[in-house]
């Protein structure tokens, strides 16, 4: 089947060379002289393209082994440690100024690469996701066009005189993309992966590789159709006589094969676009871009066989990942069963609702899991077989982990949206009125349901592990962000502290009663944190809207810094402080056991950011961060405009500002 289309006749030759991941060649060439010239270039330009490959991937793995040896020699080696006395004067000056550089320069590349960049193009990404992936379409296409002999041959068909083929360069340069396209799907695969063997090498967590894998997707369509057009333009108008030689050429198997894989990877594209995502939903878009995907490697496979060395390891790494995930379910929910035997067994979780017409349900759920404590900034995906169990979705607990407990409390917060969380919390609703109707409750609580859960994980990144010790804390959340954000500080006021450290929560909702959700953790925070220079700052932006609310009081709108301040309620308005107080009496706790701060406004993260460094006594600042995707594009851009790397290396590190977000627009 190959040998019409490489002009060859393999029978009619004393030797065969094999090219790996190609067609064997006959040799010597008995055709005209041009064809025989033609063939030496494509031949060579497709070796070269395989040397090229092999570069690719030793300079990925080469980049991957310099960050591993990079993450464990920075982490053997702590900034602030006391070095003896009998240390000469060279050492402690070289140690100073490796310590300032290790400052500064990340300082640095935040001044410049933290914001967003080009939104309208890649969305809510960093200059650094940006500048990585145009870094990589500039390395391919570099290596796509060296290498090839440019050129145009003009030969006769054989037993039809009068009739010549163009040939040019225009066929290996579609073969060597070709190639590429293939070399890349690993690639692509090990970034989607959630058990991540990116993740273990350079710490990050797996859902930065999404922005990645997506791109990475577009430039293999890009590849792929390039290499299809070439290939029509060469067999359907180059070649003749025609139309004879386009059909033989479309009829054979391998083309077929082809034409399959390209139409799949076309849905592939359409239904990863967001307006694709919106339109069938992202449960249908996750589905089918499984399906799609490995199909799309099995068509591949059928149109090109001998490049199956790129198609295997995306097909292994995928399957691997699908395991580990099932295993780490079934190890997280083997536990002793009510009957005192060891079994597979779903948490029975409380559901609180909280109603909210205008904006979306809210639900909390609680259990505690025999288990082993996670890492705080950890998520679990979370599956609802009460719902469906072919849906996962991933929620960060807003719960902290214990260290050595037998048991974990497991705390959830989550806004119906569309989908799953709809559902869940229209069951959740349904469950509540049904206790409600056959049980007497005490007026002001409110009833509990059970809600079977499952948990994969825990995935993410270790916000707490590379933390500094004199790293002051600021913590931005924007309505059920806080999840994200809470652990942190109870992780840090459960610890002996510096007297220096600042810390400061900044927590902005709609509604008053919205501080419900989390208000037995607001409680115990402020319990903790007595001894501490700690803030607690809610912003109420809709408090006009609620009807049972009179408007703010100039006490209540007065900042108070310091959470050890405690809020007289008498200084607010009866029905403000009326409705507050109901809604935290529904876990027990009241406004004045809080002792909150409230804010009649949005917050002005410049000024709040910028007063935050401004007023920290020592270290720098390390700003965690969850909620909408313009308060995390605002932060973005703050807080690179906040890093000063020249103040950095003269050892004012006060400007040494680091943001970790919990960015869900990239799950």
């Amino acid at each position: 089947m190959l040998v019409p289309r490489h002009i060859q006749d393999i029978n009619s030759t004393t030797t065969v060379e094999t090219h790996w991941g190609y067609a064997d060649r006959a040799v010597p060439c008995t055709n005209d002289a041009g064809s025989c010239e033609y063939l030496d270039v494509v031949y060579h330009s497709h070796d070269i393209g395989i040397y090229y490959t092999g570069i690719i991937w030793a300079t990925i793995g080469g980049i991957l082994l310099l960050w591993a040896i990079g993450r464990h020699f920075v982490h053997s080696q702590p900034s602030g440690v006391q070095l003896p006395a009998e240390a000469g004067e060279g050492v402690k000056q070289r140690r100073g100024a490796f310590e300032r550089f290790q400052r500064a320069a990340p300082s640095y590349a935040r001044q410049y690469l933290l914001p967003d960049a080009a939104r309208p193009i890649f969305g809510r990404v960093t200059r650094t996701q940006v500048l990585t992936l145009v870094v990589l379409t500039g390395y391919f296409a570099v290596f796509s066009f060296v290498g090839i002999i440019y050129k145009t041959w003009i030969t006769p068909v054989k037993k039809m005189p009068g009739v010549y083929n163009t040939r040019t360069s225009l066929g290996p340069w579609s073969d060597r993309i070709g190639v590429f396209a293939y070399a890349l799907t690993p690639l692509s695969i090990m970034l989607s992966s959630r058990e991540s063997i990116l993740s273990l090498v350079t710490g990050l967590p797996y859902q930065s590789f999404n922005f990645l894998h997506r791109w990475l997707g577009y430039l293999i369509f890009v590849q792929s159709a390039l290499h299809t057009i070439a290939w029509c333009v060469v067999e359907i108008r180059l070649y003749q006589p025609q139309p004879s030689i386009g059909l033989e050429w479309i009829m054979q198997t391998y083309m077929i094969w082809g034409l399959v894989a390209m139409i799949l990877l076309t849905l592939l594209l359409v239904l990863s676009t967001p307006w694709g995502i919106r339109l069938t939903g992202y449960e249908f878009f996750r589905k089918a871009h499984y399906v799609l995907a490995m199909v799309y490697i099995g068509a591949c496979w059928g149109h090109w066989a001998q490049l199956k060395v790129f198609l295997l390891p995306g097909i292994l790494v995928w399957f691997i990942d699908r395991g580990i995930r099932l295993a780490r379910t079934a190890l997280l929910h083997y536990n002793f069963l009510p009957s005192g035997h060891m079994g597979f067994r779903a948490a029975p979780a409380n559901i609180n609702f909280f109603k909210d017409e205008t904006n979306g349900d809210v639900v909390r759920l609680d259990y505690d899991h025999p288990q082993d404590a996670w890492d705080v900034g950890q998520h679990f995906y979370l599956t609802f077989p009460d719902s469906s169990i072919w849906q996962s979705h991933p929620f960060t607990p807003l719960s902290h982990p214990v260290l050595g407990a037998d048991t974990q409390r497991h705390s959830y917060i989550f806004r119906a949206k569309k989908g799953e969380t709809r559902k869940i919390t229209e069951l959740s609703s349904k469950r509540i009125a049904r206790m409600k109707d056959h049980e007497e409750s005490h007026e002001g609580l409110m009833a509990d349901a059970r809600l079977s859960v499952l948990m994969t994980g825990p995935y993410g990144e270790r916000t707490m592990r590379n933390l500094a010790s004199d790293s002051n804390i600021l913590c931005v959340a924007g309505g059920t962000g806080i999840t994200y954000v809470l652990p942190v500080l109870l992780d840090l006021a459960s610890r002996p502290q510096t007297p220096d450290r600042h810390m400061s929560l900044v927590w902005v909702v709609r509604r008053r009663s919205d501080i419900d959700w989390v208000a037995p953790e607001l409680a115990i925070l402020k319990r903790k944190c007595r001894n501490l220079r700690a803030g607690i700052h809610i912003y109420v932006t809709r408090a006009a809207e609620e009807i049972d609310v009179a408007p703010p009081t100039v006490s209540e709108k007065a900042a108070v810094n310091d959470c050890t301040k405690e809020i007289d309620p008498a200084s607010t308005s009866d029905s403000s402080s009326a409705s507050v107080s109901s809604a935290l009496s529904v876990h027990g706790v009241s406004k004045a056991e809080l002792g909150l701060n409230h804010y009649q406004a949005r917050p002005g993260l410049n000024e709040i950011v910028n007063e935050f460094v401004a007023g920290t006594v020592r270290g720098g600042t390390d700003v965690f961060a969850s909620g909408p995707g313009e308060m995390i594009s605002d932060l973005r851009r703050i807080i690179a405009s906040t890093n000063k790397g020249g103040e950095v290396w003269k050892g004012e590190n006060r400007w040494d500002v680091r943001l970790t977000c919990d960015d869900r627009l990239e799950w």
